[in-house]
């Protein structure tokens, strides 16, 4: 990928969801402290009982410009999946005005390459770029990143 030109990614539709916790993380954090510092305000991090109150957002973007940008109740899963690409992928591409002319990129998310949603790109988007499971070579997040040197 990274012989194609520049003009070559302009119209590369790029499309991914992710969640935004407002409080702290899903995840287990593990902090290293001293000696009765344990209960030191600082080394501590506020909790929420339940819900850490995050909402998942799907959304596409062409190298320059964003596209729609979608919240999402409960679990996502391919059939939910396809019908965010059913009523945005469209809309968001002739908002961008680039029409059915671009190149849908999705990662290899399950629900992603569900036979329906696969089926349905196929038909709708066949420009389709492939690219392997856990490809850092097309992370447009690190891809920013590097450019700006952030």
């Amino acid at each position: 990928m990274l012989n194609k030109p520049e003009t070559y990614w302009n119209n590369v539709l790029f499309a991914d969801e992710s969640k935004f916790n407002i409080f702290g993380s899903d995840r287990r954090i593990m902090v290293w402290r001293r000696k009765n510092e344990e209960f030191n305000p600082k080394n501590l991090v506020g909790t929420v009982k339940y819900d850490s109150g995050g909402v998942l957002l799907w959304g596409c973007m062409l190298a320059s410009e964003l596209g729609n940008l979608v919240f999402i109740d409960g679990i996502m899963n391919h059939a939910k999946y396809l019908n965010i690409l059913r009523d945005n992928l469209k809309l968001s591409a002739l908002n961008l005005s680039i029409g059915n002319n671009f190149i849908f990129h999705q990662d290899n998310d399950p629900k992603h390459t569900a036979l329906n949603v696969r089926l349905w790109c196929l038909y709708n988007y066949p420009q389709n770029l492939k690219t392997t499971p856990q490809s850092p070579d097309l992370n447009p997040s690190r891809t920013y990143l590097e450019r700006t040197g952030g």
